[in-house]
């Protein structure tokens, strides 16, 4: 892929998706963490500090090479998104608790994303200071993260009759995109390939089937409701690969990086619908619990 795609359009393309994520929400989603503190709390530990701690083993224990380990760490720390929201419509989650963590989670991640790959590039790159985010780069992942989601916001608030409109085009646009992209990355890396899917296959196989069961079960173990479990699950469990991706591909610019997001895309929807429907059946006896919140209260 040319550079200057890669360094004009892809950014732009995710400015457009996360914009598409502000669409969708609004103040009261913020606000609404007053309602649940304890679900919310333990959703943000999971992703902040469980998962990002999780993904460090995985790389120690596999011995990941130094530049798939920061890729799977840049995936940790990535936030979910509206692909979590769809998975817990379909899985009678709590909806609205998914917006709100989406809501709280992206403007965390604006400022923890580039704390946990800035560690793991000083951790796992002896050169790291070659390749670092410093400020720059760390002001266009908040730009990149936030700007758009605001705007979003502004147009959900302001003229909620285009956000309606605008909603469907670019969720269909973020599918189309997430798809180009993992062609461009495995195509600019399509001679390493097969030694990529070798070395961080089991690895992201690994961080996909934890995050999930992580995201429901901890919760669980703190007396939350299984319906809002699944919401935890599904946004602690379904990373945004194409923020990450974007991410390794522009602002750090190095291909290789990209690679955990890549392959982990392959097989996120597949393992997550897997996930919901073992934990629908799981979760049998509560389903009393998730009719005191339908699952489309968020809508209206």
């Amino acid at each position: 892929m040319d550079s200057g795609i890669i360094t004009i359009f892809l950014p732009l393309a995710l400015a457009i998706i996360m914009a598409g994520l502000g669409l969708e929400l609004r103040p009261k989603d913020f606000a609404r963490v007053t309602q649940h503190p304890k679900a919310v709390i333990l959703a943000l530990l999971c992703q902040l500090v469980v998962l990002t701690s999780i993904a460090f083993l995985i790389c120690k224990l596999l011995a990941l090479p130094p530049l798939l380990a920061v890729g799977l760490m840049l995936l940790a720390a990535s936030p979910g998104g509206p692909t979590a929201n769809l998975f817990s419509y379909l899985y009678k989650g709590d909806i609205a608790l998914n917006i709100t963590l989406t809501a709280v989670n992206s403007v965390i991640a604006a400022f923890t994303l580039p704390l946990i790959v800035n560690f793991a590039i000083a951790h796992f790159i002896q050169d790291g200071q070659h390749v670092g985010l410093q400020f720059s780069k760390i002001l266009q992942v908040f730009l990149i993260i936030l700007i758009p989601v605001g705007i979003g916001m502004l147009v959900r608030r302001y003229a909620e009759n285009v956000a309606e409109r605008l909603n469907k085009p670019v969720r269909i646009f973020a599918v189309v995109f997430l798809i180009l992209i993992i062609i461009a990355a495995v195509l600019k890396e399509r001679h390493n390939m097969m030694a990529y899917i070798g070395q961080v296959g089991i690895a992201t196989l690994l961080f996909c089937i934890v995050s999930l069961t992580i995201g429901y079960f901890v919760p669980r173990l703190f007396g939350i409701p299984a319906f809002q479990a699944k919401a935890c699950a599904f946004e602690i469990g379904i990373h945004n690969s194409t923020l990450a991706m974007t991410i390794a591909l522009t602002v750090i610019a190095i291909p290789a990086v990209a690679m955990p997001a890549a392959i982990y895309s392959m097989f996120m929807y597949i393992f997550a619908a897997i996930f919901g429907t073992l934990i629908n059946r799981f979760s049998a006896g509560d389903e009393n619990l998730a009719e005191l919140t339908p699952p489309t209260s968020a809508q209206g």
